[in-house]
């Protein structure tokens, strides 16, 4: 009784905790920096004292790697010069590789942990009645990236002629900064199909908020690689102007991607630490 009390006011306080850190983002006033650190603070001691015995230190390395990208980003102390600051300053030339390796500075960390969390629950987890919701995800994540990325090469081609290469340069970048969200949103939806045919439907809820994650990061990592002014960003659904910030409000759209966020990491401790709903469908060998 004392274990399930304990656990419970881990929970509601990395809830608490995670609400903060939304409010702030929301207002772009941190009400508190280390909110949501704490959070993922609590919801790994939350893994550690649970009684699960499936793959428990395999939730625990994961929430680790968030654990340590929730502590790098976290919001400058009030009163430091980069406090409340962020200015995103192209450099001289467009390089493909740097436009790889901004859109993975944003995505590693989940794709991590849904890599390794993917890896101890893809086996015996493969039931039609679940791949096949996850395929039509995967379609609808890769569809829209390249909604994107069709738009930006119209935008670019109907640009006044510029220097020979730069279009070509511009267009391998952009191909290769999408790529990072796409293998996110894919291993989120392969998860969340292993963890719904294991019965973990809780766990599988917030695999599939996971895997949302990959479309406004997909955006954001469009919007890292230097386009003309001439090429429009209409086309973004969910670039952080998608919700028209107001004066009260500066940034709905970050608060909704981080509520979305943290909310499946709650699902996910949740749902992989309580008792597994028995499911009766084949599997499906792969």
């Amino acid at each position: 009784m004392r274990a399930v009390r304990s656990r419970l006011i881990l929970l509601t306080a990395a809830a608490s905790s995670a609400a903060l850190h939304i409010a702030g983002v929301l207002t772009a006033n941190p009400i508190w920096r280390y909110a949501e650190v704490l959070s993922i603070g609590l919801l790994l001691a939350y893994a550690i004292i649970s009684r699960s015995q499936i793959s428990r230190w395999v939730l625990w390395v994961a929430l680790a790697v968030l654990l340590v990208d929730a502590v790098r980003t976290m919001p400058a102390a009030r009163g430091s010069d980069s406090y409340g600051e962020m200015v995103l300053v192209p450099g001289p030339s467009i390089d493909t590789p740097s436009a790889f390796e901004s859109g993975l500075s944003l995505c590693w960390p989940l794709v991590t942990a849904a890599c390794v969390l993917l890896v101890a629950w893809r086996r015996g987890g493969w039931h039609l009645h679940t791949v096949a919701p996850a395929v039509v995800g995967a379609a609808l994540i890769i569809g829209y990236a390249v909604f994107r990325v069709v738009g930006i090469w119209r935008d670019v081609a109907a640009d006044p002629p510029r220097a020979t290469g730069t279009d070509e340069a511009e267009t391998m970048a952009l191909s290769t900064a999408v790529l990072p969200p796409l293998v996110l949103g894919i291993t989120a939806l392969a998860l969340a199909a292993a963890l719904a045919g294991h019965g973990r439907r809780l766990a599988s809820i917030g695999a599939a908020l996971l895997a949302l994650m990959a479309l406004p990061l997909l955006d954001t990592c469009i919007g890292m690689v230097p386009m003309p002014l001439s090429v429009s960003s209409h086309h973004a659904l969910f670039a952080w102007h998608a919700i028209t910030p107001t004066l009260s409000i500066p940034q709905p759209m970050p608060a909704l991607t981080a509520a979305v966020e943290l909310t499946a990491y709650l699902l996910l401790v949740a749902g992989l630490t309580d008792r597994p709903v028995r499911t009766h469908a084949p599997a499906v060998e792969v």
